[in-house]
Formats: C-alpha cells, structure tokens, sequence
C-alpha cells in the first residue's frame, strides 16, 4: 500500500491575527525577475492537468493495486483537464535547512519557541536546539515546518508557494504525458529518495539527477507543500483553491485545515513518485517528511 499520510493531532491554538499574516504573505505583487544560480525558469505553456477517471483500472493494473481503498487515491487526481500555465520562476532545490535558519534568525517570530510554533501541531522545528539546527543539515530540506512559516519565507524573499498546477507542470520538466519527473521508468534507488531506497531520512537537496527544467527532488525525499488548499474531488477551476483564499474566522480551525502536499517522499512508495499524484496535509502539521519550495512570477 502506498506511503498514505495520515492526519496529525490536533494543532494547538494560535493567535488569529498570524495565521491571517501569514496567510497574506503569499499576495507577493508580481514583479520582472530572471532566472538564478538558485531558481530555473519554467516556460509557460499548455498540458493534461491530473488524470482521466476512465484511466484508474489501467492505473491499478500497471501498479499491481487490488485494495479498493488504494484505488480511492486515484481519484483525488480526476478529473483530467488542459490547462495552460504562464511562465514563472521556481526553486531547483527544496528550500534547505541553512536558508531557513537564515530566515529565522532575521525574523524572530518564527523561532522555535516564538509565537509561530503556536501555528503548529507542537513539532514545529522540534530537531532545533537552543535556536539552531542540527549539526551537519545545513543542505538537507528544511521539515519541521508549516504551511504558514512556509508562505512567510518565500514572501520574506519576494517570491511565493507554487500553485498546485505550477508544480504538476514544472515536475513534468517539459516531458508529455510521462509518469515521473524523468520519463515513464519506475523510481529506482539512483533516481530519488523513497521509501525502496531503504534510507528512512531525507538527503542532501541536489543528491539525484534534474528532470528537463533543472529542477532537483520533485520525487522523493520530502512532500511539498504548495499553495493549494485541499479539496476533494479536485475544484473543478485550477485556482479555485488557491492558499490565499480566506481562511477559517476561527484560529485553531485554520490551523488544521488542510493544503496540498505533492512529491512523495523518503517514505514514499512508488505511486506517490508519480507527477499527477496528490495529497494533503494540516497547514499547521509540522513533520519530518514535508517541506517546501518557492516560485516566483517572472
């Protein structure tokens, strides 16, 4: 059976008026930008957007599902539609645990034991001793973190959480119609970092090769959150669950409420590596295997 998350307990409660900044945050006004060392650019263009329902009992033969219940998770992917995407910028590697530290030390709120871990489930930055990483992660993908400490690190940077159909459309690295970052070939241990890898851990950002648009670990190694609130069955409108919609009035309900996570991770099995797969996370569930990248409006 597929790496299934499962929900997390319950957030504690937090101050309304950050979860409401924070939410703010990914109103980045678009700006002129060009591609860097750090960000590739993505060209804008059109593509097959999520998977056709008619598709699952091929999907279940040629990944060997009997359960009903792993045959579900298919349909969080339908419908399958075209959808067409300008271009943008987006982060090669998952943000890594230097460039966070870097964030917080600038931005004390979102220390370990500053307001911001009311946002969360408890675990916020838990790894963290006595306001610092640990020793030896400076290139490992920040996790520990939330949706919202996410959102406020790519705005602190002028930039933003990809949209869910960004990231489905930059994973695919200009490939058609392929399966995984790289082509149609099932994960291997040399091409991510899943659960068959047997390392139990995420690795180094940049470990395994680029898929087409010099974008690194967009399978495996850690999930992502993106933009996206979760919505299930999928809006019917690419952006109509977009993370900076209004969020819940009440503070410890924003808190838990779900967003999109995509990637699969060190745990992962070999259906969660697939680019049209899905899931969802609590905004304010900070775990060992979700992280983040940023994308930016070119």
């Amino acid at each position: 059976m597929p790496d299934r998350l499962l929900p997390l307990p319950l957030p504690l409660p937090l101050p309304l008026a950050l979860v409401l900044a924070s939410s703010l945050a990914l109103g980045v006004p678009p700006g002129v930008a060009a591609p860097s060392d750090d960000m590739a650019r993505i060209p804008g263009g059109a593509f097959d957007y999520g998977t056709d329902s008619a598709e699952i009992p091929q999907l279940m033969l040629r990944y060997g599902v009997t359960d009903q219940r792993v045959a579900a998770l298919f349909l969080e992917e339908v419908p399958r539609r075209r959808v067409t995407v300008a271009s943008f910028l987006m982060d090669r590697t998952e943000v890594t645990t230097a460039s966070f530290a870097r964030f917080v030390a600038e931005n004390p709120r979102w220390a370990k034991t500053g307001d911001s871990a009311r946002t969360s489930n408890g675990d916020y930055l838990r790894p963290w001793a006595g306001g610092r990483p640990p020793s030896r992660s400076d290139s490992l993908p920040v996790t520990f973190v939330t949706w919202f400490a996410a959102t406020s690190y790519c705005a602190s940077m002028g930039k933003r959480l990809p949209t869910e159909v960004e990231w489905e459309y930059a994973a695919r690295g200009g490939l058609v119609g392929e399966t995984f970052p790289w082509g149609p070939e099932l994960p291997t241990p040399s091409r991510a970092n899943y659960g068959a890898s047997g390392i139990d851990a995420p690795v180094d950002v940049a470990r395994y090769p680029a898929n087409g648009y010099g974008l690194f670990d967009m399978a495996g190694n850690v999930w992502e959150f993106v933009a996206d609130r979760w919505t299930s069955p999928r809006a019917a409108r690419s952006d109509a669950a977009r993370g900076n919609a209004p969020w819940s009035s009440n503070a410890e309900q924003a808190a838990k409420e779900r967003v999109v996570i995509r990637g699969g991770s060190f745990g992962g099995g070999t259906i969660n590596l697939r680019v049209r797969y899905r899931d969802s996370h609590p905004a304010g569930g900070a775990a060992a295997h979700v992280g983040f990248r940023c994308a930016k409006d070119t």
